[in-house]
C-alpha cells in the first residue's frame, strides 16, 4: 500500500548555511527523495548560500557527496541524482556584508512569481541581519517563506528578539518555525488515534489514564557539538522544544479542524496550563544530570568532561520532569519527562499508562492482570504499539498474560517512513504551518521552562552523574518511584 504523491507547485528555495552540516545531512537528502518521488516540479529551484566562495559546479559537488553519503544505496538513481544536481545553484553571500546579495537579488529574479524559501540553517544570532538583508534587497515576495530552524534562543528574552527580528520583514502566516519531531509519521498518528477513532477519546482523561512518560533518549555523546551543548544542555536543546511538543499533541483538547491555528491554538492552551516549577518546588520536581565514562552496546564510552576537554562543567545531559496540567481533563495526572545523550539506546517514545481494572474478578492462580499502556515509538522504528490482558492459550485453566498489538509502520504499510524533513520541506512549499510553532507557543514554552534554570542556579541545586551506557542517574528513578511508578524499560 502506498499513498498517492502530489506536486507542489514551482518554487525556489534558498538554503542559508548551504554548505553545513544541516544542509548536507537532512535538507538535501530529503529534497532529493521528494524529487525521486515526483513531487517537485521540473523548474523548481535549490540554491545554497554561504561564505565559501563556490562556483555552481563546486556546489554541484558537494551535493553529489552528501547524497553519495546520506541516501541509502537503494534510493540512489543515477538519473534522479544527476536531475537533482542540476537543480542546484549557489550564492556566496555573508549576513553581515552586502558583498554576494545583488547577485542573490538577480538569480531570483526570475522567479517572483513562485513560492520562494528562505531556509535558516545557520546560527540564531544571524536570523536577525539575515532577514534584514532579505528586505534590503527586495527578496520578499507574497509566496515567501522563512524557516526556522532551532534552538529559537536561550531563554525567553533571547527567544523573544529572535521572533521580533523576522516579524519586521516577515508577518507570521509566513513563518516557519521547524521542529522536525513533529514531521515524524508517529506523531501525526497520535492525532489521528485520538481524533479519528472513538476508541481512544473517551479514555483519554484523568479518569482512565494513570500517567504519561515521554523519552528522548540518545546513545551518542556531544560529539563535536560539545562547544554549542555547554551553552545549551538538555534543557534547552531538547526538552523545551521537542518534548513539549509532544506533550503537547499528546495532552491538547481536540481542535476544531485539522488546521494550523486551530491545532496551535490547543497546543498552546497546554503550555499555558502547565504548573509553575521554580525555586519552591524545582528540587522535588526536577532532576539534571551529566553522563560519566562507561560503556555504550559493549564499547568504553567516555564522559562528558573528557569529551569537552574541560575540567569542570555544570551543564545537563540528562533532564528529568514530574509535570502536571491544571486542567479539568488532566487534573492529578503527573506527566514525566526525560531527555539524554549516552544513555542505554537511541528511542523516543511516548508512553500512555493507563489506570487498572476497578475490580479483579480472577484469582490469584490466574496471574497478575497489568494495566493497559499504548506506546507510541517514534524512533527508531516508528509504530504504536497497545498492551492487553488475554487468557495464555491451552488447557491448563485461566492464566493471564499481557501481550503487545503491535504496528510497525514500515512491515504493515510495506514502505519505510519518509523523513521528518521531508514532509516538513513540502508543507513550507505549500504554506502549511500546522506542524510548526507559532510565535506564542515559544513564548509560553520558555515561561514554563526559564523560572526551572532559574531555580537550578538560585538553589544551586546538585548535578547528579551517571554511567554512560545506563538510563541516567538514580535521582530519577527516585522521581517517578516516590509517586509508585516506573520508568517504562525498567518495567520490562
Amino acid at each position: 500500500m502506498s499513498s498517492r504523491t502530489i506536486q507542489v507547485s514551482p518554487f525556489d528555495l534558498v538554503v542559508f548555511g548551504g554548505t553545513g552540516d544541516l544542509a548536507a545531512r537532512k535538507l538535501l537528502p530529503a529534497l532529493y527523495h521528494r524529487d525521486l518521488a515526483g513531487q517537485i516540479p521540473h523548474d523548481a529551484r535549490i540554491i545554497g548560500v554561504s561564505r565559501r566562495p563556490l562556483s555552481r559546479e563546486d556546489y554541484g559537488r558537494f551535493v553529489c557527496e552528501a547524497l553519495d553519503q546520506f541516501v541509502k544505496p537503494a534510493d540512489k538513481n543515477a538519473e534522479a541524482i544527476e536531475r537533482f544536481i542540476a537543480r542546484a545553484d549557489y550564492q556566496p553571500a555573508d549576513a553581515s556584508k552586502e558583498a554576494g546579495w545583488p547577485e542573490l537579488a538577480k538569480l531570483l529574479s526570475s522567479g517572483a512569481d513562485r513560492v520562494r524559501a528562505f531556509y535558516f540553517a545557520v546560527a540564531p544570532e544571524l536570523f536577525a541581519p539575515l532577514s534584514q538583508r532579505i528586505q534590503q534587497f527586495g527578496l520578499v515576495t507574497p509566496g515567501s517563506r522563512v524557516v526556522l530552524e532551532k534552538p529559537l534562543g536561550k531563554d525567553g528574552e533571547s527567544a523573544r528578539a529572535v521572533n521580533d527580528a523576522v516579524a519586521e520583514v516577515f508577518n507570521e502566516s509566513q513563518v516557519f518555525r521547524i521542529d522536525h519531531y513533529l514531521g515524524k509519521e508517529t506523531v501525526q498518528n497520535l492525532m489521528a488515534l485520538r481524533f479519528a477513532n472513538r476508541l481512544f477519546e473517551p479514555v483519554w482523561n484523568s479518569t482512565h489514564i494513570d500517567h504519561v512518560q515521554i523519552t528522548v533518549a540518545e546513545d551518542i555523546g556531544v560529539g563535536d557539538r560539545g562547544g554549542y551543548y555547554d551553552t545549551s544542555g538538555a534543557m534547552r536543546d531538547m526538552l523545551q522544544n521537542h518534548i513539549m511538543q509532544l506533550l503537547c499533541l499528546t495532552a491538547m483538547e481536540p481542535p476544531d479542524a485539522f488546521e494550523a491555528d486551530a491545532v496551535r491554538d490547543e497546543k498552546l492552551k497546554v503550555l499555558k496550563a502547565l504548573k509553575r516549577i521554580d525555586d519552591r518546588n524545582a528540587d522535588q520536581m526536577t532532576v539534571r544530570a551529566q553522563y560519566r565514562a562507561g560503556s555504550v552496546g559493549g564499547k568504553p564510552a567516555t564522559g562528558y568532561l573528557d569529551d569537552l576537554g574541560r575540567e569542570d562543567s555544570q551543564t545537563e545531559t540528562f533532564v528529568a520532569i514530574r509535570a502536571e496540567i491544571a486542567n479539568w481533563r488532566w487534573a492529578g495526572v503527573p506527566f514525566f519527562l526525560r531527555t539524554g545523550k549516552r544513555l542505554a539506546k537511541r528511542t523516543s517514545e511516548i508512553v500512555v499508562n493507563f489506570r487498572p481494572i476497578s475490580h479483579n474478578i480472577f484469582d490469584q492462580m490466574a496471574g497478575r492482570v497489568s494495566q493497559n499502556r499504548l506506546i507510541l515509538r517514534l524512533q527508531p522504528d516508528e509504530g504504536v504499539t497497545l498492551e492487553v490482558t488475554i487468557k495464555d492459550p491451552g488447557p491448563g485453566g485461566m492464566r493471564l498474560r499481557r501481550i503487545p498489538l503491535d504496528m510497525s509502520f514500515a512491515e504493515t504499510f510495506g514502505v519505510s517512513n519518509p523523513d521528518a524533513y521531508e514532509r516538513l520541506l513540502m508543507d513550507v512549499i505549500r504554506g502549511n504551518q500546522t506542524l510548526f510553532m507559532r510565535a506564542d507557543e515559544v513564548a509560553a514554552a520558555w515561561r514554563w521552562v526559564d523560572p526551572i534554570h532559574a531555580a537550578w542556579i538560585h538553589n544551586d541545586q546538585r548535578i547528579h552523574t551517571y554511567p554512560a551506557g545506563s538510563w541516567g542517574p538514580s535521582a530519577s528513578v527516585a522521581l517517578i518511584e516516590r509517586d509508585g511508578r516506573t520508568w517504562f524499560e525498567d518495567a520490562e
